[in-house]
């Protein structure tokens, strides 16, 4: 599959959306607002803020290396790794809540979005063995 196709493929898209989400939020949640920088920052809550940015994005890259490989046990391995960051993403929530985020409802919409992030990738996942006769 060419990387022109990817845009078609549901879990890319809900991915893309996950990362266009976290990255608004970040944006208004962190105390400093170079996002780049966020993981220089004394704060918790801005290197909590960064670590969630930096999983959401590695969520495609993963997408799109399964998508291209030719190999199931890579293809199951990106699977495995977006699954974990899936854990990783509801956790930041959860830190980002215990150090004071105020607009929790903006915790709470971002939460939906990993959910129905996470339903796509359930259904893209089992369909991964597709074409390596397992």
């Amino acid at each position: 599959m060419s990387s022109d196709n990817l845009g078609t493929v549901p879990v890319y898209k809900k991915a893309l959306e996950l990362c266009e989400m976290s990255r608004h939020i970040v944006s208004y949640i962190s105390f400093n607002k170079d996002l780049i920088k966020l993981y220089q920052s004394n704060s918790h809550r801005d290197v909590i803020a960064g670590s969630l940015l930096t999983d959401t994005v590695l969520i495609p890259k993963k997408i799109e290396q399964a998508e291209h490989s030719e190999s199931y046990a890579e293809r199951i391995k990106n699977a495995s790794f977006i699954n974990i960051i899936i854990h990783n993403l509801n956790s930041y929530c959860t830190g980002l809540e215990k150090d004071g985020v105020k607009d929790k409802e903006y915790l709470q919409l971002l939460r939906q979005e990993i959910r129905s992030f996470r339903k796509t990738f359930k259904k893209w996942s089992r369909s991964l063995s597709n074409g390596f006769g397992e």
